[in-house]
């Protein structure tokens, strides 16, 4: 083991959740909070005088609701560290989870499009049951998106570098 706590000159999971440092953890904690409010509010799986929902909230969207927005909040928080993902796939999937969250979580016969495409009692019996794969799957995408950026910004990081780095705040 290196004198960092570095194992075989390979980042861990745990190594790379201690180098974000605290100003990834707050910008994902602000990301989390506003993309729960985003989703929350326009489903009414957060109370609010805006929206009204048609059916009653289900117990797997208060599963979809907190697991999509930490996911995609940390993916957002992502952003600010200095060797994250290249191009622009990961924005993509970031922005697809929460939509899939969003529709996941939805009221089925509140989405007009969906209720456009398929009637009221198509979006109650088909849509409403495809809702939890919707759910699933968003959280899948932005678990998939955020473990790919944290793995570059491991591989982008130096191992010399960082245990440097972690020697140097030790002996301090």
């Amino acid at each position: 083991m290196s004198p960092a706590g570095i194992r075989g000159g390979r980042l861990g999971v745990f190594d790379v959740v201690r180098l974000l440092g605290w100003r990834y953890w707050a910008a994902a904690g602000v990301a989390s909070i506003g993309t729960a409010v985003l989703i929350g509010i326009p489903t009414d799986v957060l109370p609010n005088p805006w929206f009204t929902r048609m059916t009653p909230v289900r117990p797997l969207d208060y599963v979809f609701w907190p697991s999509t927005s930490l996911l995609v909040g940390m993916l957002l928080a992502s952003y600010l560290l200095p060797a994250g993902a290249l191009g622009q796939a990961g924005r993509r999937v970031g922005f697809g989870s929460g939509l899939l969250g969003w529709l996941a979580i939805g009221c089925p016969i509140c989405n007009k499009l969906i209720v456009g495409l398929l009637g009221v009692s198509g979006a109650l019996q088909y849509f409403g049951r495809l809702q939890p794969l919707l759910g699933f799957a968003g959280v899948v995408l932005a678990a998939g998106a955020l473990a790919v950026r944290l793995r570059s910004f491991a591989r982008g990081c130096r191992i010399d570098t960082v245990a440097t780095r972690l020697d140097a705040a030790a002996s301090a």
